[in-house]
């Protein structure tokens, strides 16, 4: 990597947060990880907050899992996207949301706010993808005979898309604990 020194006004003048970086650095999106298969995937639907996106992204990366976008979510690469993500974002592998693998034998599990079963009775075992939808909406009603569950957070009214999330990761990994191959 080639280093530049930049002047300070510069700097600010192409910066997006409240305060200028120090280092900036220039990337092409072909070098991020593409779609990788992973033993758990957060799948988010239009998920329009890239705060939210940036930091699912991280909390991915914390879990060893993949994201999966659909169409109308943030972008991944947008700045406040890329400051939320801390770095994860180049080790995550991200993809488009696809309804095709409940054909390939992976579990859709949806979060849902009201009317799902509670996390820790729901079978999590093989390949799961975790469906988040957007922060107001939540997720569609069509496509509800591809869920393997509906999933309620116990005691949660209202979480952020984010927390929920990193909730759902983490009762995936607690149970992994211990399993062969795990």
């Amino acid at each position: 990597m080639a280093g530049e020194n930049v002047e300070p006004r510069l700097l600010a003048q192409v910066a997006t947060a409240p305060h200028p970086p120090r280092v900036i650095a220039v990337y092409r999106r072909a070098d991020l990880p593409g779609p990788e298969a992973r033993p758990v995937t957060l799948g988010l639907w239009r998920v329009a907050d890239p705060g939210n996106v940036g930091t699912l992204i991280r909390t991915a990366d914390a879990f060893g899992a993949a994201v999966a976008l659909s169409e109308g979510c943030a972008d991944p690469t947008g700045p406040k996207a890329l400051r939320a993500s801390a770095g994860s974002i180049w080790r995550v592998p991200v993809g488009r949301l696809e309804a095709s693998e409940a054909s390939r034998g992976v579990k859709r599990v949806a979060l849902v706010a009201h009317g799902g079963e509670p996390l820790d009775e729901v079978d999590l075992h093989g390949e799961v993808v975790f469906l988040l939808g957007a922060e107001r909406e939540g997720l569609p009603p069509r496509g509800a005979s591809e869920l393997e569950a509906r999933i309620e957070i116990d005691g949660a009214e209202s979480l952020n898309v984010a927390a929920a999330g990193a909730i759902a990761l983490y009762e995936w990994r607690r149970r992994r604990r211990g399993q062969p191959g795990a």
